[in-house]
């Protein structure tokens, strides 16, 4: 403790959002208030940024025929990750992988095109435009959280058709189609978890001091 901590509430409400995020399938349709949605985009907007390039791009997606037609992308990207998972193809295909036409609000997150101009943290990390993307996500992410809105991150397309789509100029890149909106409830657990599909790892199996493998 310390003169710069916030208050025991407050703490505990930050460390809630961060738990109780998930990663949402499920919506019920609804809206979003306009001035909820500025909140949610303004915390975005507050990410970390290496140079403080800001790299992020947000692209709302309100025309229905555009909705389809990422709704269409992501399908086809699901048969053939299907496809590419052999064995697990059948229980893959049962899983309900996007809300893409269920969500109140689609948008679609992307990094900007003009990016190799800047040098400043990424002369030799080069990656760290993405990385700075994905703090503004997972701001926005914990924000809908606090807002009592659940967010569902889809990375089921191919880039090049989706930035086709959406007109976006060349070097941008889309990474993720983010369906946001009310829900029924937050899944108890990551939603992988509750399907059998896959297992959390302890933290401390991915805590190593001085050398790599080595544990405290």
């Amino acid at each position: 403790m310390n003169e710069h901590s916030f208050t025991a509430a407050e703490r505990l409400a930050v460390y809630r959002a961060i738990g109780e995020r998930r990663d949402m399938r499920h919506f019920t349709g609804g809206t979003v208030a306009p001035q909820v949605m500025e909140r949610l985009l303004q915390a975005a907007h507050q990410a970390p940024s290496v140079g403080l390039m800001q790299p992020w791009r947000f692209v709302r997606v309100s025309d229905p025929a555009l909705r389809q037609g990422i709704h269409d992308l992501v399908e086809a990207e699901r048969v053939r990750t299907a496809e590419a998972l052999g064995e697990r193809a059948d229980a893959f295909m049962q899983l309900k992988v996007e809300g893409v036409l269920d969500c109140a609000e689609l948008w679609v997150a992307a990094l900007m095109d003009g990016r190799e101009q800047h040098v400043f943290g990424r002369r030799t990390l080069p990656e760290m435009d993405l990385a700075s993307l994905a703090c503004a996500i997972q701001n926005l992410w914990l924000a809908a959280r606090a807002e009592g809105l659940g967010l569902g991150w889809v990375s089921l397309f191919e880039p090049a058709p989706l930035a086709r789509l959406l007109a976006m100029p060349e070097g941008a890149k889309p990474l993720a189609v983010l369906c946001l909106g009310p829900v029924k409830a937050f899944y108890p657990a990551p939603m992988l978890v509750l399907e059998h599909w896959a297992a959390e790892k302890p933290l401390a199996d991915m805590i190593f001091e001085n050398q790599w493998g080595q544990h405290p």
